[in-house]
């Protein structure tokens, strides 16, 4: 009966073993077929005309740089209003909140926010900033900014609870202040998974476009930083939907262009958060 029973044992472990195998193999399988797939169609279409002029209906070419710089300019924007907001309330609900039912409270509603897909926050965004600002980029931004928070708020707190408490202890017992054992102590020894749930966050700015369907617009126009900010733009994303549906020559030709754009820097960022982790431990570990 024991010989039943541990060959019995052997073959379920062997078939969970075979499945999460096959799992891991499906899932590599279709990450590579879809980063090659686009690839292959788009990079053959990248041209330096085509990113270095902006769109003309009177000669019917296309261009991608106005769109360029509008996902720069948006994703500047969005970070310098959520990071301060994320990571300030991150340290506060970890470092300084009292009220643990409040903090609970908060967690929750941050974890339900990072749920919620981003066509509502479109249709929130433009409620509340296109109407108030217009279709553009700052309201794009805005928007972003609010979809992101929950993003960087949780990862700054799972980084700040990282760092052991005898850390804080020590510096407490050597007389050092709250601030000061934060600003020396605490954020120093997280500041890995902080940046690197920023840079992620970049990444999902980036690649966001139900959102900004609502709030940023769909003009081609090149602009400066501030210009920009109170103009309509299309970023990258909102213009691969444009050219995608396109009937004119050319316009699938560029969606694919642009989609492999996006797939290079995602890569890059995922590539960016792996480096930047490492090179904090191996900092950390000296």
């Amino acid at each position: 009966m024991n010989t039943t029973i541990s060959s019995g044992r052997r073959f379920y472990i062997g078939l969970m073993k075979g499945l999460m195998i096959l799992s891991a193999a499906l899932t590599c399988g279709l990450a590579l077929f879809l980063i090659g797939f686009v690839l292959y169609k788009g990079v053959p279409n990248l041209t330096w005309e085509l990113v270095s002029s902006k769109p003309s209906y009177l000669t019917d070419t296309i261009g991608i740089l106005p769109d360029i710089l509008n996902t720069l300019y948006i994703l500047i924007a969005a970070l310098l209003v959520v990071l301060p907001f994320g990571v300030g309330a991150a340290i506060y609900l970890t470092e300084y909140a009292r009220n643990r039912k409040l903090v609970a409270v908060i967690e929750y509603a941050a974890e339900t926010l990072s749920g919620i897909p981003s066509i509502i926050f479109g249709l929130v965004g433009m409620l509340l900033f296109a109407n108030t600002f217009g279709s553009c980029l700052l309201a794009g931004a805005l928007t972003l900014a609010v979809m992101n928070l929950p993003t960087i708020l949780r990862t700054t707190q799972e980084s700040l609870k990282t760092v052991p408490q005898s850390y804080r202890e020590g510096a407490f017992g050597l007389g050092a202040g709250k601030w000061r054992v934060v600003r020396t102590v605490v954020l120093p020894g997280c500041v890995d998974g902080i940046v690197t749930g920023c840079i992620l966050s970049a990444g999902r700015i980036m690649g966001e476009s139900a959102a900004l369907l609502f709030t940023a617009g769909f003009a081609h126009a090149v602009n400066d930083f501030f210009t920009a900010m109170g103009s309509s733009g299309a970023t990258l994303t909102v213009a691969l939907y444009l050219y995608a549906n396109e009937p004119r020559p050319g316009a699938k030709e560029a969606s694919f262009a642009i989609a492999a754009i996006l797939m290079l820097l995602t890569l890059a960022i995922n590539f960016a958060a792996v480096l930047v982790s490492r090179y904090f431990k191996k900092r950390r570990a000296l």
